[in-house]
């Protein structure tokens, strides 16, 4: 990969992980209260607080470390983070959110283009760099879609389209 595409790549990858979250975040916003944040549809679903508790630990033991050690870290239990561990507070929900984008975030704004060929492991399995922030983004954003349905759920009929909105009925032209 020329030095032009991988820069311009670091580039789209940051801008990516950025429009996530900043979505996932206007989405939770709209969740008036924490006892929506922690409601389980049914019990096989996941709250946004579990949602999130996942991610932030994906988040976290990915990048952390991300071009030196495997990115599934031994202090991390990915099973106990699909457990509520009780009604979790939307500060401290956000806390554990932002801790980990800042990790994940620090680290993939450091990467330069010679780091994309490099290879690192995620679960003992060997990745290019750009394969393994393709892998990641990917999962970050079906998580995303996650937090964004629950939330247009438990906020309707008040939600805020985060994305270009639906047109009136017949008018073939979207709302502003």
């Amino acid at each position: 990969m020329s030095t032009v595409l991988a820069d311009a790549y670091l580039r789209s990858i940051v801008h990516t992980y950025r429009m996530y979250k900043e979505m996932a975040e206007r989405a939770i916003e709209q969740v008036r209260s924490d006892e929506d944040l922690n409601r389980e549809l049914d019990e096989s679903s996941n709250s946004i607080a579990i949602i999130v508790k996942h991610m932030s630990g994906n988040l976290r033991s990915r990048f952390r470390d991300f071009l030196t050690s495997d990115g599934e870290k031994p202090d991390r239990n990915r099973d106990s983070e699909f457990e509520s561990e009780g009604r979790v507070s939307r500060q401290q929900l956000l806390q554990s959110w932002n801790a980990s984008w800042a990790i994940a975030m620090g680290s993939i704004e450091a990467l330069t283009a010679d780091d994309l060929a490099r290879t690192v492991r995620i679960r003992g399995e060997e990745l290019r760099v750009v394969e393994a922030l393709n892998r990641s983004v990917t999962h970050v954003a079906y998580h995303v879609g996650q937090i964004v349905y629950l939330a247009r759920h438990f906020a309707s009929p008040n939600w805020k389209t985060l994305s270009i909105p639906k047109a009136p009925p017949g008018t073939g032209v979207p709302k502003r």
